[in-house]
């Protein structure tokens, strides 16, 4: 494993990687083998044995045990526990950077970042574990009162996806834990060691605290029957599932069918407007990043430029030339902005959908490319691309996870807003404007049709105080800030009666 075995220790993962884990005590799985790979060379990080669909039920068996116990801990005592495992967080942000990177394939300013969501989600939570506030409503009837209380729901199965190995985690982690959940951790097979990594620093945190059952956290790692049996646990009251449409809606169904609770951040086709007052500079900078930061694999990538007819041919030009001078590279090279693709499936897709886009009418103006020399060899290294293609075309509609811009040319904003919102996805969208009423009309009720809506910024880069999420086939879910806590508890209407009297509400007799 090299450089990464030595990350895993100073991180607390020391020995052989086993694949389950309740607390501190881990298990070998018994499933089959999931070998480790790094995207930037293949260079292969680890074997081990899976957790098996079998071995997922004694874990959450655990976590609804600890939760009878946890449910008892006072909220902010739940939230010195986040505390203390943010401060754990910043002691070892350079290391668990160090691991995304090697794991993800993020250039290490991103994956800096990545962990800084993390230090910031547990912040968030530490704060609302004194503010989880229920309301007391006025009563019709005389001597009544009548208030609504929010308690823990009980253990949460979180299903997380490669681009995000951490950030999301913690996203569920962190409020689920103030709001008195515990958590059954389900990470991506192509992420395995960054899930062991968050996992040791949590289940060392949690070891701290005598009154904290071991079980409010656990980790297994496994195939897709791994979170199809989550999925199905009755004794999760609760799923978040982050990852492909497709995935979701299996979650979805599954959970749905016992009743149960799914929170859902889905796939996105992300659209930014680009108005004849904008600030093309600006707008050239932000739709790079935008579209192919992360070498275009994040839920949150532009993947659609609506340009005023006016502005088309400079805009173009000027992304043009930008795109060609990206430097494409080994993640940890200083000044490198496009590292790899995940793996050569990623590949695989891009290559088939800039192949449809052009059967379909598309030009491809620059990029689309595979990288193979100044490069580190074994990964999967591609050019940005850039294509201009009719917005009916059909390819429009799909998500690819790789770094393809579609641009389409518009007349009205009318015609642009109908552009951002006519295809499935519905996550991010932003309008670059000088124009106040434009910028309204967006972010207003007949804009755009998004969870994320912003002006003169890109599609990427959330803060954490936002509820995180969108609409339509992105399932609808809201991970992160604001009141997303809700998702994570449950609501209990209470009614005192502290008269001799009876009365009814809303004036029925029932004189015995």
């Amino acid at each position: 494993m090299n450089d990464a075995r030595g990350v895993l220790d100073r991180l607390g993962v020391s020995g052989s990687l086993r694949a389950v884990s309740v607390g501190e005590t881990s298990f070998d799985g018994k499933g089959p083998l999931l070998t480790v790979r790094s995207p930037i060379d293949g260079r292969e990080f680890a074997r081990f044995a899976g957790a098996t669909a079998d071995q997922v039920d004694g874990v959450v068996d655990a976590a609804a045990q600890a939760f009878a116990a946890f449910r008892r801990v006072p909220a902010p005592r739940r939230g010195e526990l986040v505390r203390r495992f943010g401060e754990r967080l910043r002691r070892h942000k350079d290391d668990l950077a160090q691991l995304v990177t090697l794991e993800a394939g993020k250039i290490v300013s991103e994956s800096l970042g990545e962990v800084q969501e993390m230090i910031d989600i547990a912040d968030f939570a530490v704060g609302l574990s004194r503010q989880l506030y229920g309301l007391t409503i006025a009563s019709e009837r005389p001597a009544h009162r009548l208030a609504e209380q929010w308690h823990p729901l009980g253990p949460v199965g979180v299903i997380t996806a490669f681009n995000f190995p951490v950030a999301v985690f913690a996203w569920n982690a962190a409020l689920a834990l103030v709001c008195g959940d515990p958590v059954v951790w389900k990470p991506s097979e192509k992420t395995p060691l960054t899930a062991l990594a968050c996992h040791a620093i949590l289940s060392s945190t949690v070891a701290e605290f005598s009154d904290v059952p071991a079980a409010v956290c656990s980790l297994v790692v496994g195939d897709g029957s791994v979170g199809e049996r989550l999925a199905a646990s009755e004794k999760l009251p609760l799923i978040s599932a982050t990852g492909s449409t497709r995935m979701g809606r299996s979650v979805a169904k599954t959970v749905a069918s016992r009743l149960g609770r799914s929170l859902l951040e889905l796939g996105g086709n992300n659209a930014m407007i680009v108005a004849p007052t904008a600030d093309l500079e600006l707008a050239v900078r932000s739709i790079v990043f935008a579209a192919a930061g992360t070498a275009g694999q994040r839920c949150t990538t532009l993947r659609r430029a609506i340009v005023h007819r006016t502005l088309g041919d400079r805009l173009l030009e000027r992304l043009g030339a930008t795109y060609q001078r990206l430097p494409v590279g080994d993640p940890r090279t200083a000044g490198t902005l496009i590292g790899p693709l995940i793996d050569e499936r990623a590949w695989q897709s891009m290559e088939r959908a800039l192949e449809i886009a052009q059967k379909q009418g598309g030009r491809v103006l620059t990029g689309g490319d595979r990288v193979v020399t100044g490069v580190p060899e074994g990964g999967v290294y591609v050019r940005p691309a850039l294509v201009e293609i009719d917005s009916r075309a059909s390819i429009v509609q799909e998500e690819t996870f790789a770094p393809i811009l579609y641009v389409h040319r518009y007349d009205t904003l009318e015609e642009a807003i109908a552009l951002n919102n006519d295809v499935p996805q519905g996550l991010s969208s932003a309008i670059f404007t000088n124009d106040v009423r434009e910028a309204e009309r967006f972010t207003g009720p007949d804009g755009s049709d998004c969870g994320i809506a912003n002006v003169n910024l890109g599609t990427s880069g959330a803060e954490i105080g936002g509820a995180f999420g969108g609409e339509k086939q992105t399932g609808g879910g809201r991970e992160s800030g604001s009141d997303a806590w809700k998702a994570y508890m449950r609501r209990a209407t209470n009614t005192v009666n502290y008269s001799t009297e009876l009365p009814l509400a809303q004036g029925v007799r029932f004189d015995v």
